[in-house]
């Protein structure tokens, strides 16, 4: 009964457009006879199975998404059959949102949602109930657990993930073709009802795309669409809900849809014909200009390949293509010449290099044109008969003597005369010259092979009308051998004879060079110039030969050294021969034949150093001990100078003690308190720099008065030593007050400016900073001093 209850009430409430409720109801039972059903299921066995009806009934509440009322939204109610009305039992909720979102009235059981519900953000929410007893808080009921769904209404628009898409499509596809597809999605429920079932349509891009309804496809709906005439377009696409019912919400999208090229146009020459110049003397390689075909595709599909396929000059042109400008660029591939052709004509291809067969129908995908070159004629430099010449000439021969001729011509059809020079930089010693009339080359100084085998020489023509257009050849002399070289010994021959050496004994072997390079190589002969009684010579004919002894024993003390006369021939015609010396030492050796020693005086001498390295020794300590001796010389002499170099002078001299005051801060140098004090000088002090020659009794002079100015003192004692003729003018203070008459300036001396500003006031000093305060106080207390007198 209870079931049917709660199915009717749902029925009701799916009916109803406003928000309703389900009662759940709670019956307890007790451990007898259960007041409820009891269902009763037979088992396989045959045995009844019992189960034992629950006190919590319950079902899932509903409640409406987006509630916009001011109170708070009826859930449902909660009741157990424990519940007599009488406000004993407390209702509890806990679970998702218990206490914020859902509240229940702990008293009736009542359950309300406390603010508006997005079912988007939460779908259902799992919550439990309990029944306790208000005075004993002790549950009355087990604790069940229901679940509220919030039920959707359709609030969401359908959304795209981009709010622009980019598609691209090839041009002249076929109607129908797939261009892109665009989805749209709906967050509202998709089981309930049809909030969430999108419908697309094409609001912009008719008739040139369409879209399918069910899917988003887009689709090319024109054929043939061209990219050369139109490339962009732009489609909006519109999502609709409610299945694209009046009423349901919906949301756009762009897309931006590009044509994308094919190879569906030929390449074309803008003109049928096209004329070309080139200077006759333009080298091999020269470009002479380029062809262009256009093409209205673009990338691989306008990429053709230039060839020449007829004409007259094919085997004097080459095309090439130029990949990044898709040019074809003439070169020259023959030198040419404008006396012996002046026009060329040529038919140029261009034809695409990627083909789509699709589009084989449009037509071939090459062009042609014709090209003429014409060849200007120029004042061209003379053209020498060969590319170089190569001259061969005995080393022997007579100077003024022709080696060869070198012919050019002017290629022109005015055909100068030709002049012919020799660059001297390729002949610097001026060896070989040149007729300038008639290009051949003749020697003028005389040739040696074994000074250079090779001359490597440039002639120079030049027409006589244009010397400036010249033409250089390059011009091989190479020298040929004539045997004028005498043989000579190969190296320098350091040879000795022991003085216990035996008749036949070989003391050394010799060989021979020659500059000369016969064909046959080279075949020299030895031979002695005379007979010599200790030595011979036996040729091994391999161009060396063996030095024998012809006697048993040397002597150097006899004879110490032997000169041989060797005569070296060789056998090319003519023969040249030389003689060579061989210097042979007499040295003695020990029993296996090592020299032990060859010089005569070397018996003489102690072992020990040699007579030179003695020598070196004994001037080595000759020039230490002078330089010794005067440097103690030059020390004895050095003595103290008096300051004053003239007796005899008592005209103005400038005293130097190199020595410097110790500056502002040194009280120690001199005191002028005793110039202002002069009681404080008891006796006449003498010098001590030096010695005078007369010692003078020292007398005392009257004392000026107390207080007497500086300058007063120093005229006071000036006036003395200029009455007194023994005074010797060794005084250490020199004052003269005298500066001169007619000085801009006037006085600058300290001294002399107190004649005239006797009363001048010396406080600024203390102004100055702590480096003038000695001065202050001096200066300062000086007129202190002269007030108080």
């Amino acid at each position: 009964m209870i079931i049917q209850q709660v199915l009717l009430l749902l029925l009701l409430w799916m009916c109803l457009p406003h928000p309703c409720y389900a009662e759940m109801l709670f019956r307890r039972t007790t451990d007898h006879q259960p007041k409820g059903f009891v269902a009763r299921v037979s088992g396989s066995d045959g045995k009844a199975l019992h189960r034992q009806k629950r006190g919590w009934m319950w079902n899932q509440f509903f409640l409406l998404e987006e509630y916009t009322g001011s109170d708070y939204q009826y859930v449902g109610k909660l009741h157990s059959d424990q519940d007599k009305g009488d406000g004993s039992l407390k209702y509890i909720l806990s679970g998702d949102g218990a206490g914020t979102l859902f509240i229940i009235d702990e008293k009736t059981g009542d359950i309300h949602a406390t603010r508006r519900i997005d079912r988007e953000e939460k779908a259902f929410y799992t919550l439990r109930a309990q029944a306790i007893n208000r005075r004993t808080l002790r549950p009355v009921e087990p604790e069940s657990e229901f679940v509220i769904k919030i039920h959707d209404i359709n609030d969401n628009e359908p959304t795209f993930p981009e709010e622009i898409y980019t598609a691209s499509v090839p041009e002249m596809s076929v109607v129908g073709t797939s261009v892109v597809q665009v989805t749209a999605t709906d967050a509202d429920d998709p089981s309930y009802g049809n909030s969430a079932r999108v419908i697309y349509s094409i609001l912009q891009g008719q008739p040139y795309f369409s879209v399918e309804p069910e899917t988003g496809i887009i689709r090319t709906a024109l054929p043939n669409m061209n990219r050369e005439n139109r490339e962009q377009y732009q489609v909006v696409i519109q999502a609709k809900d409610m299945g694209g019912q009046m009423g349901g919400l919906s949301g756009t999208t762009t897309v931006n849809i590009t044509l994308t090229d094919v190879n569906d146009n030929p390449p074309r020459f803008p003109q049928n014909t096209i004329h070309l110049r080139i200077p006759e003397s333009s080298p091999v390689g020269t470009a002479i200009g380029s062809v262009k075909a256009t093409d209205a595709d673009t990338g691989k599909n306008a990429e053709m390949e230039y060839r020449i396929i007829d004409g007259d000059g094919t085997d004097m042109f080459d095309i090439v293509t130029q990949k990044d400008t898709q040019e074809g660029i003439i070169t020259v591939r023959k030198p040419l010449d404008y006396e012996t052709r002046s026009l060329y004509t040529l038919k140029v291809e261009a034809e695409n290099t990627h083909v789509d067969p699709r589009f084989y129908y449009l037509g071939p995908f090459k062009d042609t044109s014709i090209v003429k070159i014409s060849v200007e004629d120029v004042d061209e430099p003379p053209v020498f008969s060969r590319s170089s010449y190569l001259f061969e000439v005995h080393e022997d021969i007579e100077v003024g003597t022709i080696i060869g001729t070198v012919m050019a011509r002017d290629p022109d059809s005015a055909s100068s005369h030709i002049r012919f020079s020799l660059d001297r930089h390729t002949d610097l010693d001026r060896i070989f010259n040149i007729h300038s009339g008639n290009g051949s080359i003749y020697t003028s100084k005389p040739l040696d092979r074994e000074i250079s085998q090779w001359h490597n020489l440039s002639v120079i023509a030049a027409e006589i009308n244009n010397p400036k257009d010249t033409t250089r050849v390059s011009v091989y002399v190479r020298i040929l051998d004539v045997n004028d070289n005498a043989p000579q010994f190969a190296i320098f021959y350091d040879t000795f004879v022991c003085e216990n050496a035996r008749a036949g004994q070989l003391i050394q072997t010799i060989s021979a060079v020659d500059k000369d390079d016969p064909l046959g190589g080279q075949k020299f002969f030895f031979s002695l110039g005379a007979v010599n009684p200790n030595f011979t010579v036996q040729d091994n004919e391999d161009n060396t030969a063996r030095i024998l002894t012809r006697r048993n024993g040397f002597s150097r003390h006899e004879i110490n050294t032997y000169f041989l006369p060797v005569v070296i021939s060789d056998n090319d015609y003519p023969i040249q021969s030389s003689t060579g010396t061989l210097t042979i030492r007499v040295c003695t050796c020990d029993n296996r034949g090592n020299m032990q020693s060859c010089n005569a005086e070397a018996l003489l001498l102690p072992a020990g150093l040699s007579t030179g390295a003695l020598i070196a020794i004994l001037l080595c300590i000759i020039i230490l001990l002078v330089i010794v001796v005067l440097f103690a010389a030059l020390k004895r002499q050095r003595k103290k100078e008096p300051l004053i170099l003239s007796k005899e002078d008592i005209r103005d001299n400038i005293v130097s003690y190199n020595d410097e005051g110790g500056g502002e801060e040194d009280t120690q140098a001199f005191d002028i308190g005793t110039l202002r004090n002069p009681a404080a000088i008891e006796d006449k002090k003498l010098r001590r720099d030096i010695i005078p020659e007369t010692l003078f009794i020292p007398r005392r002079t009257p004392s000026a008065p107390d207080n007497t100015d500086v300058r007063d003192f120093i005229n006071q004692r000036l006036k003395e030593h200029d009455i007194d003729p023994s005074a010797p003018p060794y005084d250490s203070l020199a004052t003269y007050a005298y500066e001169g008459n007619d000085s801009v300036a006037e006085s600058l001396s300290s001294l002399e400016s107190g004649t005239t500003e006797g009363d001048q006031n010396y406080d600024y000093l203390r102004e100055w900073g702590p480096r003038f305060n000695k001065l202050a106080e001096m200066y300062g207390g000086g007129e202190s001093d002269k007030d108080t007198s």
